[in-house]
């Protein structure tokens, strides 16, 4: 077991749930606060967060009521959440739970690995939010709830007596922390605490954050701004993960559109200006949600968010996604500089027999006279 003999008997924290879905291709947000009361998102700020530091645009936020969390396994009673849920322009929402839990270290592994299985409370969280998505549909383009969504766990333990401070902590309790950042009740291999722990830190002496691919723990006070990265980072995996997939799926529709199957015996015949329309939409619409998610949320201006974010995309591998994507789109651009090349040559080709047939027409006359 996790090496939790010298902790508290009992610890008091805050268990934060963040999952992303997808709900079409756009929101009109302005829309949407005519359907339902929401409010517009504003980031908590510290006296030392400038005000760089921003959505852009603003999302919505809508508050819900409770929601029990069906954690199969969990001892005690049921877990009753907070929660309330972020809208944003690109059809992207984020579901935030937040649930006060005061349990034995044992039991909040015992939790942490309760919750490597979220399928139950995603299953909760459709049904919870489905009636909102059918209210919104007039204010989405294209609705269709996809079946991508990610979700991530954050711990958050307040500074004090309660736990040692974050450098014994991390010492002499590497094993409990490992637990919950993967999510794992079972003893972890000597190599396995070291990578969960790798990536870590602290702006004071008395706070710590530590990101895993599947949950983090935060010791720390007031910092709805690092909850806020935090859930931004999530959505936007989810987002870069919806249009890859998209892309892929597009992919072979771009190959037949570079070669069509049936040509006609003219060269416009070959539907030249329909394909080239199309891969240009695809290409716009992949651009502009790919840039609209990947600068939704400024950080500019603060170290440490920035750093907390960093820390995030490395361990959701958002750099690769990325890179798959700019590759998407570049064979995009690609097929559609084949088709307009194509079209150019064949509205060169048809100039030149048009003329070629003037020129007989011409002589043709010549002759008649």
């Amino acid at each position: 077991m996790p090496d939790d003999a010298q902790l508290p008997s009992t610890l008091s924290g805050t268990l934060h749930m963040f999952a992303a879905l997808d709900w079409g291709d756009e929101i009109d947000l302005a829309h949407v606060a005519r359907l339902v009361p929401a409010e517009w998102q504003t980031l908590a700020r510290r006296s030392r967060t400038p005000s760089s530091i921003a959505y852009r645009p603003t999302p919505l936020r809508y508050p819900l009521q409770p929601i029990t969390l069906p954690i199969a396994g969990c001892p005690g009673p049921p877990l009753v959440a907070e929660a309330e849920l972020t809208i944003f322009d690109f059809a992207a929402v984020s579901l935030a739970l937040r649930v006060a839990i005061e349990r034995s270290p044992a039991e909040w592994t015992y939790l942490a690995g309760c919750l490597s299985e979220p399928e139950p409370i995603m299953c909760s969280a459709r049904e919870v939010l489905q009636p909102l998505f059918d209210r919104l549909r007039p204010a989405i383009e294209d609705a269709a709830w996809s079946e991508l969504s990610e979700e991530y766990f954050v711990f958050q333990f307040a500074p004090g007596a309660a736990l040692p401070p974050p450098e014994r902590l991390v010492a002499e309790h590497s094993a409990w922390l490992a637990g919950l950042l993967r999510l794992e009740d079972e003893p972890l291999a000597p190599d396995e605490l070291t990578e969960a722990l790798r990536m870590r830190l602290s702006y004071t002496p008395a706070d710590l954050f530590v990101a895993e691919w599947s949950a983090a723990v935060l010791i720390d006070q007031s910092c709805d701004e690092t909850l806020k990265t935090v859930e931004f980072a999530n959505l936007q995996l989810l987002e870069f993960r919806h249009i890859d997939n998209r892309l892929d799926d597009r992919l072979a529709g771009a190959y037949g559109l570079i070669h069509p199957r049936h040509r006609g015996l003219w060269p416009f015949a070959t539907g030249a200006r329909r394909r080239l329309r199309e891969l240009g939409e695809l290409r716009l619409e992949a651009h502009d949600l790919y840039e609209r998610t990947g600068n939704a949320l400024k950080l500019v201006g603060d170290q440490y968010l920035a750093r907390v974010y960093q820390m995030l995309a490395a361990r959701f591998h958002l750099g690769e996604w990325q890179h798959s994507i700019e590759r998407s789109l570049g064979v995009i651009e690609g097929a559609y500089q084949v088709v307009s090349d194509e079209s150019d040559t064949a509205r060169a080709e048809t100039l030149e027999w048009i003329v070629i047939l003037l020129i007989t027409v011409e002589v043709g006359l010549a002759l008649l006279h």
